[in-house]
């Protein structure tokens, strides 16, 4: 058995008397309940500081998922109980945890191993003794079990028999805490000299003799063991008790005497009526009491080799540790390097000084070992726990469109501003692209149709105003012609307002310039049906209807039709105009920038009010379509408003299905479609007659009174 295990055994028993004790090697946790142990005290600090250290390790390695093995007593116990509270605040999580039997069974540790050979987590945290370890350990080696990264505690980390070159391969690397080290001056020499000859009346030395040698130091008759040669000296054995260059169980020992002997240094001095008993009293220097020194060792304050020692109210020490690391020697062996030092006095999180440059980890790596239950999450993924396993347990889901995270191991998305937008990579909120009808390939395939359709319509108009005088100019009204050429010309170009980035003004014009130049452009035309109509209707006997649709008239009749649709924009731009607006719903990666009709009342009323005019149109022309001779002027009015009609009637559901620049795009072909529909079935004819027919530009030929 162990130091540890020994001193703890011996105090238990003792402790409940009230006599006053101070330990160097009891650890345990349980020794700090000042209810079951009033009057003990250590200079090892309390299993309380030791998984503090040891959940800070695990913390600084980024060792999130780890085994724990305990040795079957309190020790072990309260330690690893220690250190599951520990974690609970950390976001480590322990893989297993096993118990190594105190009486050691080859079955009980072969199970052990099947667990650690079994897990992912490649860190084993062991609170074991000396004794159970060594069995257990030789176990391990017989079954060939690498790449597990030990983390010792104080009780084995500094164990001489596990320093053998055959316990390297599968223990170098082993990281742990170990009580801190101290130089005790001439301690060597001292122990040189003590031996059974030098002091005869010393029975403890005369024990010791006979426990480590087997021999007895004196003849008795008593004694049936052999007689000593004389030559037997303490540095024969390898003890941790005779480690003089770097003595951590002596330097304890050493440390809980200074105390006792500055405790009853303190008790002597006392002066009375300045005591700290009762009526100022101090103890009688021939008659000490034992909570009288408790007293003074619960005050006590000095230090060794400029480490400070006292005792807090619990009665343990000034919590320091060595990080000890085990690393190959010159020879094969394992050698005890300290590598930093943990110290219990620091602010929360500055207690770990490591040097990782100095440590070797398991198999001989100079990198720190991987032991985590699922890998980190990047940036641009999220962590998503897994259902019935530990929080170290989780999968790696991507970020969702439109959100982000751009730290590691984030255990949610972030959503992006509503004008931003997530990258590929989910790891950080890009600007939206912004969208409009812009002169691009589409943007500018309108534009190039609109121009070209002014054009034509100019040149039209330019043809018509030079054969101004000629028969088919005249006969089709020459002024209605020219104002359904300007109402057209207004038409093409109105299509441009809706290509570029909308503005309050644009947004205005657009709907507005559309439905007045296309309710100028029909009412021309339905003045042009009621005039050939009626001129046609005139030639029969009793019908003087002409004199009722002279040019006054038509004037008026186009004024009035147009100035209802001026009515209901004035109305409409009152109300609720339209305007630009954002739309980020339709695909959210973007943001559309388009012209909010306002009133939607007001935009299917100007588009009503446009067909209403068209359907009359057309059906005044049917009626006209079998007027006598080669006048087709009615007929040429039927097509151009069921091709009118045709158009924007599909431009209805395209308009609502389509979004932002797409559905300025389908309205601005409706209207460059139309256009050209009025364009060529009103003027193409009379143009080719006029330029490749002029034979036929006469009012006989169109009157169908030609000599046959």
């Amino acid at each position: 058995m162990s130091i540890i295990t020994i001193s703890f055994i011996i105090f238990s028993v003792i402790l409940h008397s009230v006599f006053t004790q101070i330990s160097y090697a009891a650890s345990c946790a349980c020794l700090s309940d000042r209810q079951k142990y009033p009057t003990f005290f250590r200079v090892i600090p309390s299993d309380d500081y030791q998984v503090k250290a040891i959940a800070r390790m695990l913390v600084h390695f980024n060792w999130t998922w780890v085994g724990l093995l305990r040795g079957d007593h309190d020790y072990g116990r309260f330690a690893a109980k220690g250190l599951l509270r520990e974690l609970q605040e950390t976001k480590v999580c322990v893989a297993y945890q096993e118990m190594i039997p105190l009486l050691y069974n080859h079955q009980g540790g072969l199970r052990i191993m099947k667990v650690m050979r079994s897990s992912t987590a490649k860190v084993v945290v062991v609170f074991a003794a000396e004794g159970e370890m060594t069995p257990f350990l030789r176990d391990y080696m017989t079954q060939n079990i690498t790449g597990i990264q030990w983390v010792a505690s104080e009780a084995w980390v500094t164990a001489s028999a596990f320093s053998g070159r055959e316990y390297y391969p599968y223990l170098g690397g082993t990281i742990g805490f170990g009580i801190k080290k101290g130089q005790i001056s001439r301690l060597g020499d001292f122990l040189q000299t003590v031996n059974p000859k030098r002091y005869p009346e010393n029975v403890l030395v005369h024990e010791l003799w006979e426990s480590l040698y087997g021999c007895s130091p004196f003849l008795s008759s008593v004694n049936q063991m052999p007689p000593c040669s004389g030559q037997e000296t303490l540095f024969e054995h390898n003890s941790a008790y005779m480690n003089t260059s770097s003595p951590r169980v002596a330097y304890n020992v050493y440390k809980a005497v200074y105390a006792i002997a500055h405790s009853l240094h303190n008790l002597l001095l006392c002066q009375p009526g300045r005591g700290p008993f009762q009526n100022n009293s101090c103890a009688q220097s021939n008659n000490i009491h034992p909570w009288q020194l408790q007293h003074y060792l619960q005050e006590v304050n000095f230090q060794i080799a400029g480490e400070e020692v006292d005792f807090d109210a619990k009665g343990d020490s000034v919590p320091y540790y060595d990080i000890i690391n085990w690393q190959r020697g010159p020879e094969g062996n394992i050698e005890f390097v300290n590598v930093g030092l943990f110290d219990g006095t620091k602010a929360v999180g500055e207690e770990l000084l490591i040097q990782e440059d100095g440590i070797k980890w398991a198999g001989h790596q100079s990198e720190v070992p991987v032991s985590v239950c699922s890998a980190s999450c990047l940036p641009g993924f999220r962590k998503a726990v897994r259902r019935g396993e530990p929080i170290c347990c989780f999968d790696c889901v991507p970020c969702d469109s439109g959100k982000i995270s751009n730290q590691t191991n984030s255990v949610d998305c972030t959503i992006c501003p509503e004008d931003f937008w997530s990258n590929n990579d989910r790891t950080a909120c890009i600007s939206k692209k912004v969208e409009y009808l812009t002169f691009d390939s589409l943007g500018i395939a309108l534009t190039v149709m609109s121009v070209v359709g002014a054009c034509f319509t100019l040149a039209v108009c330019g043809v018509f105003f030079c054969h101004r005088h000629t028969a088919i100019v005249r006969v089709n009204n020459s002024e209605l012609s020219f104002f359904i050429l300007f109402a057209l010309t207004l038409c093409f170009l109105c299509s441009l307002l809706f290509i570029g980035k909308p503005t309050y003004w644009s947004c205005m014009l657009r709907h507005t310039a559309f439905s007045i130049t296309f309710s100028l452009c029909i009412s021309c035309i339905l003045g042009k049906t009621l005039v050939v109509l009626a001129a046609f209707t005139a030639t029969r006997p009793g019908h003087n209807i002409m004199k009722w649709l002279g040019p006054k008239q038509q004037r008026t009749i186009i004024s009035s039709c147009t100035l209802v649709q001026v009515v209901i924009c004035t109305a409409w731009l009152i109300d609720a105009p339209p305007s630009p607006s954002r739309n980020t719903q339709y695909e959210h990666s973007k943001i559309i920038l388009e012209c909010s009709v306002g009133s939607s009342l007001a935009f299917w009323c100007v588009l009503g009010y446009i067909g209403l005019q068209a359907c009359l149109c057309f059906v005044l022309a049917f009626l006209a379509r079998k007027l006598p001779g080669n006048f087709n002027e009615a007929k040429f009015i039927t097509f151009s408003m069921l091709i009118f009609c045709a158009v924007w009637l599909a431009f209805i559901p395209a308009y609502i299905s389509s979004p932002g620049n797409y559905a300025d795009a389908v309205e601005s072909f409706a209207i460059l479609a139309s256009s050209f529909g009025l364009l060529f079935c009103l003027f193409a004819p009379k143009s080719y007659i006029i330029l490749l027919k002029p034979e036929k530009n006469t009012k006989q030929h169109l009157m169908g009174k030609e000599n046959k």
